[in-house]
């Protein structure tokens, strides 16, 4: 099979005519599948459904806590303990939330606005201009969620090592410059895992805002997928070392361990930034749902169990990204219109079609039934300067549906690719 660069105007106008009357044949099978979001699929989350046994009276009560009643609004030490080891840290730097990181994260940022982090000047609100170092592509959320604040997004270019950090180096002699997001182990969405260098040069930045943060989203510390597993330093202990032990704030949750929906969030921070932001949580709440976290202290009870499930999860989703990957290695490989990233473990494969089609071929996707993330969505402000990426979440659909729905992705990217190059 020659690649489209080697192909002259009548075998591209053949192709594109193979690949239109493909399009044409999925298009009429009247598809409705839904790859945009990482969400678990049934499946997943009923390997959890075990949480839920018979609670006597005296069930309810853990560490000597009542969990029906009110109190402690940091969250149960059992609970602590749990978050300790998914994270890696100590227990005393854990302080637990509700079902959602997202939220522990908007009210790190709001509570920033408002009061200010605990070394801050004044509230970010009184700045003249508040910026964040944005990696892309990236998680959209965290995009949207900086945005509503009125912040400037600040684009850092990502490798398999992580952020560019030159770049973020220089980039935080700004002192407009008050973070950076971060997801260091399967970055949303290419599936990347910082390494130890750029975790150790992370660590030992010297911003000019006193109150620069490093939000550390750890949404995916334990969910491997295949064998070649590969772990990160301990950020909050390099951050100390480097004497600056309250300039990050790492989260993770059980959201894609145990439900979604309902699962337990928690972070963890340096000493005088996790007591100025739990004084802060213990003005709009006098403790988060202390019964979910003992359901989930029972059932997940330490990381080994952890690990174990993880495992079973990683046993239903390995196949879909297998046909993701199978797909494109087969069907879009040879023709050198695409790359994509072969992640080790996360929600995503990140694909990078021919530049000045991801548009088109999101579009023709569209058309077939085939609903994706839409085109630039992991970049700032939606701006992909390539037009290129396109973000494939294999987990939620069936393998039936995943690998349908990637026959008709492999057609939409050879007519896109087709029609710029015959343009």
């Amino acid at each position: 099979m020659k690649s489209y660069a080697e192909m002259n105007e009548a075998g591209r106008l053949l192709a594109l005519a193979e690949a239109r009357a493909s399009y044409e044949l999925a298009k009429g099978k009247g598809l409705k599948l839904d790859i945009t979001r990482g969400k678990p699929n049934l499946e997943q989350v009923q390997l959890s459904n075990g949480m839920f046994g018979a609670i006597t009276e005296q069930d309810f009560f853990l560490d000597g806590v009542d969990t029906r009643n009110y109190g402690n609004p940091g969250g149960l030490p059992s609970t602590k303990k749990l978050f300790a080891e998914i994270m890696d840290v100590d227990p005393a730097q854990v302080f637990v939330g509700g079902n959602a990181s997202l939220q522990l994260m908007y009210d790190t940022v709001a509570k920033a606005y408002t009061n200010g982090l605990w070394n801050s000047p004044h509230p970010w609100s009184q700045e003249e201009k508040v910026k964040f170092l944005c990696p892309c592509p990236g998680y959209d959320r965290h995009f949207h969620l900086s945005l509503s604040f009125g912040m400037e997004l600040i684009p850092i270019a990502m490798s398999p090592d992580g952020p560019d950090m030159d770049a973020v180096e220089a980039a935080v002699a700004d002192p407009a410059v008050k973070g950076i997001w971060c997801v260091p182990k399967y970055s949303n969405p290419d599936g990347y895992v910082y390494s130890a260098a750029v975790c150790e040069r992370m660590a030992n930045l010297k911003p000019a805002a006193p109150d620069f943060v490093i939000l550390w989203d750890n949404a995916y510390v334990v969910h491997d997928i295949f064998d070649e597993v590969k772990d990160i330093p301990n950020i909050l202990a390099l951050c100390a070392a480097a004497g600056r032990p309250n300039m990050c704030i790492t989260f993770a949750s059980t959201s894609k361990i145990t439900f979604a929906g309902g699962g337990v969030s928690a972070f963890a921070a340096g000493p005088e930034q996790l007591a100025h932001l739990a004084k802060l949580i213990g003005l709009q709440t006098i403790g988060y749902n202390k019964v979910n976290e003992m359901l989930h202290v029972r059932f997940l009870k330490d990381l080994p169990t952890v690990k174990a499930l993880m495992a079973r999860h990683a046993a239903i989703v390995r196949p879909k990204f297998e046909a993701v990957l199978d797909a494109l290695d087969k069907e879009i490989a040879p023709l050198g219109i695409a790359k994509w990233s072969k992640p080790n473990g996360g929600y995503f494969v990140s694909l990078y079609a021919m530049p000045g089609t991801a548009k088109r071929a999101h579009q023709l996707c569209k058309e077939a039934g085939v609903t994706l993330t839409p085109a630039g969505a992991s970049y700032p402000n939606n701006f992909d300067p390539d037009d290129s990426n396109l973000r494939i979440a294999p987990t939620f659909v069936t393998l039936e549906e995943i690998t349908q729905a990637m026959q008709v992705l492999v057609e939409c990217l050879k007519i896109a690719a087709l029609e710029k190059l015959l343009a």
